[in-house]
């Protein structure tokens, strides 16, 4: 496969060629030697694509996870309680989970609710989340996951590899596409989601 376009949002794709170019080149490295045709496996059975090849997003996700993973990426999480007191919530934060819980408590807070985040791929505190799902899924990426690990110190930048769209129209209906979703970060403003992030978009 190949990058075909990025989208630099709060100057992310600038913060990894300064900070990480190793790591550029590892995700770059990734992304060509991802073979899209091997991934063409899934048989439609949409009534205006019935019995087309169309690309996998599970094949496609496995051969990632095959090429991140000897590079030494690694799937991560971010454990937290929930408040709704935004005081407690934003001194809570950089606190690790159990931590956060005693602190909740001895405000209290009784029965905090325990939550996570999942993401693909961390290392050197640079996220990469590989996306093939519907809309929903990038959206929760884009404005929630990446922005709560990287307000959590956990990363310092958030990637986001999605298919272009004249990938897209080969893939089941609802797969979110490159230029629908950094449409939607435009439409945002500057400044939100509040963290760098770099979008790239991939095709065939």
């Amino acid at each position: 496969m190949r990058i075909a376009k990025t989208f630099s949002h709060m100057n992310g794709e600038e913060y990894l060629i300064v900070h990480h170019s190793a790591l550029y080149k590892e995700i770059k490295h990734v992304v060509a030697n991802v073979d899209a045709q091997a991934c063409k496996t899934k048989v439609s059975k949409e009534k205006k694509m019935s019995g087309q090849l169309l690309y996998s997003p599970t094949d496609l996700n496995a051969s990632f996870k095959q090429q991140f993973e000897p590079l030494g990426w690694k799937e991560a999480r971010y454990n937290y309680y929930i408040t709704l007191n935004r005081d407690l919530m934003l001194a809570s934060l950089d606190l690790p989970a159990a931590d956060q819980k005693k602190m909740l408590e001895s405000n209290g807070e009784q029965n905090p609710i325990y939550s996570y985040n999942q993401t693909d791929f961390v290392k050197e505190k640079v996220a990469v989340e590989v996306q093939f799902g519907k809309y929903a899924f990038v959206a929760f990426d884009l404005f929630v996951k990446h922005m709560l690990f990287y307000s959590g110190g956990v990363i310092n930048l958030g990637i986001e590899i999605l298919p272009m769209k004249s990938m897209q129209t080969q893939m089941s209906s609802g797969v979110a596409y490159f230029e629908g979703e950094v449409y939607n970060v435009m439409r945002q403003g500057r400044s939100s989601p509040p963290v760098p992030l770099l979008i790239i978009g991939i095709e065939p």
